[in-house]
């Protein structure tokens, strides 16, 4: 297998001939999924960082990548060894990638990408800040696939169809929704890409995209009929036969840019250019109208029904069981084993704590997410993991989103923190938790920012607030108790989740910075949303608290409606890492009503010795001496 920097080289080769002076590498497929299929991930296969997300840019004698916070130290330990630059987005003196390329690029120079894999508004952003040096841009060809010889197939994995009493509404009902708001816009054609949007509006789920039950398919709605651009194989003939009765016509994948094409002068096509990639914008004709806004079946998605409101409590009680006894096992056993003779392991005789050990007799991060996927596993409905699981000891924790590899998978030992970052897909709906347990003893330094990120958590999940907030209104009820100790995290603090589908959905979540595209989604009841404030010290330990609530509405009065977030995740905190006195009394009922409810919620679920620890890890904390805030 080639390294990284021969690969370039073979890319660089390809550049010269085609006279492009750039080449884009994003991390995305067709349609802007946030997990994509083997076949989709050139980046990772050029640069060699395996994380979510990234852009990496290639110039004739250099290489930058572009990610996020989370992925800061993952991405400099992978790139390591490597000529690719890393450029941590978002950090003072680190330019953007069209800033970058404005400066490094000489007027006139081509800037090439694969058109299928950028969007739109991205493309018009490069050309605006770069627009003095006239630049153009080459989107044709996809060059990794000339230099990828073993590239993967693009997946076609079968579709299976959601009942509508677990969805709520028919497909019938969501696409007379979806034109009543062409409608209002004017618009005579919608385009979908979004994988998310379209396996909601069709009541369909996939297999093609790992962590995302979804399918690879376009989709065109007008006023009287629809266009579904799929791999028909993938249809199971009574879905096919149901979506035609729906009106909706079934076309092969590839043709969409072809539907495009031959749509007539004068019609008003609604496609979102920040999402829709920049192929199919060109796909359409002169003398169209390009509706340049939000798809709405993002918003549509993101307000769940009474039905999946009630699934989706259903599916967390069955992950809250899932988890609370994987905690369990897992304090459990790795206290034990630090008690075992090296030779009785050796021997490989069988007990009650090799059970999820990693063939070695010792339990690691890796082997503990297997152990959770068997806890998981045995919940009735349970499709999958929703995201890759991240199981960080120690000091990984410190690594927003870690990844553990063979090279890197830690045994977890007395002693240190572990943070379990993990989620599940249900027949019910979609689950994303975090809880930091304590594996033998504490410092109290880990004690003290443990209990601090615990108390932002808790007053983001007891917020009150008036109906037309957004989640910017919130954010700093979270963040407020870090700051006032001069701390902070460098992600979000909370995105939406969706029913049997992302993960990751918007368009809400919560988040204290603003910019001029920063668009303020009111909170409306049904919208999941994650809650996870955390503190991570790097080459030390990280703490991430995360729950899902759901947004509720509550009393109405002479001020308005009022809202409040429904708490879905039911695992307990560890009780062991709080220091109640640095806590106040408000905080201090808030964590121990939670807890009452985890316990009521999951002791149908436990019996004998595990509803006695249950019981124990619920039990009601009370306060020890005044508050310590801002010390």
């Amino acid at each position: 297998m080639r390294n990284v920097d021969e690969k370039l080289n073979a890319l660089r080769k390809l550049m010269q001939e085609r006279n492009l002076s750039a080449y884009i590498i994003p991390t995305e497929d067709f349609h802007g999924s946030e997990y994509v299929g083997e076949y989709f991930k050139a980046r990772e296969y050029m640069s060699g960082f395996t994380g979510s997300a990234g852009t990496l840019i290639v110039l004739s004698d250099k290489a930058a990548l572009w990610t996020d916070g989370r992925y800061f130290l993952q991405a400099a330990d992978q790139l390591a060894g490597s000529s690719i630059a890393l450029m941590k987005s978002g950090q003072p003196d680190v330019p953007t990638i069209a800033e970058y390329l404005s400066d490094q690029l000489e007027e006139g120079s081509v800037i090439g990408f694969d058109g299928r894999t950028v969007t739109g508004g991205f493309v018009e952003n490069i050309a605006k800040t770069t627009g003095t040096k006239h630049m153009t841009f080459a989107g044709e060809e996809d060059l990794v696939d000339l230099v990828w010889r073993d590239r993967p197939a693009i997946s076609a994995e079968r579709v299976w169809e959601m009942d509508v009493s677990s969805a709520g509404k028919s497909r019938e009902e969501k696409l007379c929704a979806v034109r009543e708001k062409m409608r209002e816009k004017r618009a005579d054609v919608l385009l979908l890409t979004a994988l998310d949007e379209i396996a909601w509006l069709l009541n369909l789920r996939g297999n093609d995209v790992k962590y995302t039950p979804v399918f690879m398919a376009y989709m065109l709605v007008m006023s009287e009929k629809a266009v579904l651009c799929v791999n028909e194989q993938i249809l199971p003939s009574e879905i096919r036969e149901k979506l035609m009765r729906a009106g909706i016509d079934i076309c092969p994948y590839e043709t969409v840019g072809k539907q495009l094409h031959d749509i007539p002068e004068g019609t008003r096509v609604w496609a979102d250019g920040e999402s829709v990639n920049y192929s199919l914008l060109n796909s359409l004709p002169r003398g169209t109208e390009q509706i340049d806004q939000c798809s709405p079946v993002a918003l549509m998605k993101a307000v769940k029904t009474p039905q999946e409101m009630q699934h989706i409590r259903n599916a967390h009680i069955k992950d809250g069981v899932a988890v609370t006894k994987f905690i369990r096992w897992l304090k459990m056993s790795v206290a034990e084993r630090q008690n075992y003779d090296s030779a009785v392991g050796a021997s490989g005789k069988k007990n009650s704590i090799d059970d999820g050990a990693d063939g070695r007799g010792k339990i690691t991060e890796m082997s503990a997410a297997q152990k959770l996927e068997e806890f998981r596993a045995q919940q009735e409905g349970y499709l999958g993991a929703s995201f890759e699981p991240i199981i960080a000891y120690g000091a990984h924790g410190a690594i927003v989103h870690y990844e553990p590899t063979e090279q890197t998978d830690a045994e977890l030992k007395r002693g240190a923190l572990c943070l379990a970052d993990t989620g599940g897909h249900y027949r019910d709906g979609t689950t994303d938790v975090t809880r930091t347990v304590v594996l033998g003893t504490v410092t109290e330094e880990e004690k003290r920012y443990y209990t601090i990120a615990l108390r932002g958590h808790l007053a983001l999940g007891a917020a009150r607030f008036l109906y037309g907030a957004c989640g910017q209104n919130l954010d700093v009820l979270a963040r407020e108790p870090l700051w006032e100790n001069g701390l902070d995290y460098n992600h979000g603090t909370g995105h939406g989740v969706g029913f049997i589908l992302g993960v990751h959905e918007g368009p809400q979540r919560f988040q204290w910075r603003i910019s001029k595209n920063t668009a303020c989604v009111v909170l409306e009841e049904g919208m999941v949303v994650s809650n996870e404030p955390g503190i991570y010290l790097e080459g030390k330990f990280g703490i991430r608290h995360e729950n899902l609530v759901m947004c509720r509405k509550g009393e109405q009065n002479e001020y308005g409606q009022f809202m409040y977030l429904e708490p879905l995740t039911m695992v307990p905190f560890d009780r062991e890492a709080i220091l109640p006195e640095l806590m106040t009394e408000r905080e201090l009922q808030w964590l121990n009503v939670y807890h009452r409810r985890v316990y009521e919620t999951l002791k149908p679920y436990f019996e004998g010795e595990e509803l006695q620890w249950l019981a124990k890890a619920t039990a009601e904390i009370g306060q020890v001496g005044p508050a310590c805030i801002g010390q």
